[in-house]
């Protein structure tokens, strides 16, 4: 038995009546996810950097050479409101991992690179934050991999 499965005992006893299987399927993802975060962001901060700011580099990386964007492309792909992002690109900017540049033709419109004090650190970050993902689900054979992502992915159409 885990704290979960206390907590729909619970409720068992108190509200027979409820069915708290999606209280529970809800609780453990809430769970594994905090377990599962604090992970990587222990091992990014021996990086210098949170969450956000990897989600950046990541990101800006896998767009491919030159590695620009604009922060709206940013913000499509994160799921962030303006002002945390600007938040993130300052920040990044001020440990020199990122530059803004305004366009020549229209001096409003502004790109996000990786300097390349970015692009090494998200080199030598990637991997091993890949590993650390690995390591976090090993508990899962292969096959259940596979179905526990189509499983999420087809929810998480129900939100996005």
């Amino acid at each position: 038995m885990d704290a979960i499965d206390r907590v729909q005992e619970q409720w068992a006893r108190e509200k027979p009546h409820l069915e708290t299987t999606p209280m529970a399927i809800m609780g453990r993802l809430v769970r594994i996810a905090k377990h599962m975060e604090a992970e990587v962001e222990k091992l990014h901060k021996r990086y210098g950097l949170n969450l956000g700011e990897f989600d950046v580099l990541a990101t800006l990386r896998r767009s491919g050479e030159p590695f620009r964007l604009t922060p709206s492309e940013l913000f499509k792909t994160m799921l962030l409101t303006s002002g945390a992002m600007t938040n993130r690109l300052d920040k990044l900017a001020a440990k020199g991992l990122i530059k803004r540049e305004h366009c020549k033709e229209d001096r409003r419109s502004v790109t996000v690179e990786l300097t390349a004090e970015g692009l090494s650190l998200i080199e030598k970050l990637i991997e091993p934050h890949i590993a650390l993902q690995a390591q976090l689900v090993q508990e899962l054979k292969p096959e259940q991999r596979v179905l526990l992502n189509e499983l999420l992915k087809g929810w998480l159409k129900q939100f996005e």
